[in-house]
């Protein structure tokens, strides 16, 4: 059931992205935008934490609050893991975790 929520959402988000940014370009007071954050919280955090924590950010998103930079920090366990030269090829890394504490990170977008 977590699985089609975050498909429906992530799946919303992309049609609100692509069409409805449109009228309201560079609007968002922050970085990365709302929509972006929302998105970034569904990847990587349960659905739950990431509409709650999606939900207070849009509310920040007004003229009350001077908005800036607010990466999403989430929670993630890492496995440790070996690369070996011979099977080793370029991954494709989408993104950064930047840590904030030992159990939280930052997540940073990568750029190409």
């Amino acid at each position: 059931m977590p699985n089609i929520l975050k498909y429906i959402t992530l799946s919303i988000l992309k049609v609100y992205q692509k069409v409805f940014t449109l009228f309201s370009y560079g609007s968002c007071r922050y970085y990365p935008t709302c929509s972006e954050y929302a998105k970034w919280q569904i990847l990587y955090n349960g659905f739950i934490k990431a509409c709650f924590y999606s939900l207070l950010r849009i509310l920040r998103c007004n003229q009350l609050f001077s908005g800036g930079i607010d990466y999403p920090v989430v929670t993630k366990k890492f496995q440790n893991f070996f690369l070996t030269a011979p099977a080793y090829n370029s991954p494709d890394i989408k993104f950064w975790f930047v840590p904030k504490n030992i159990k939280s990170f930052y997540v940073v977008k990568a750029f190409k």
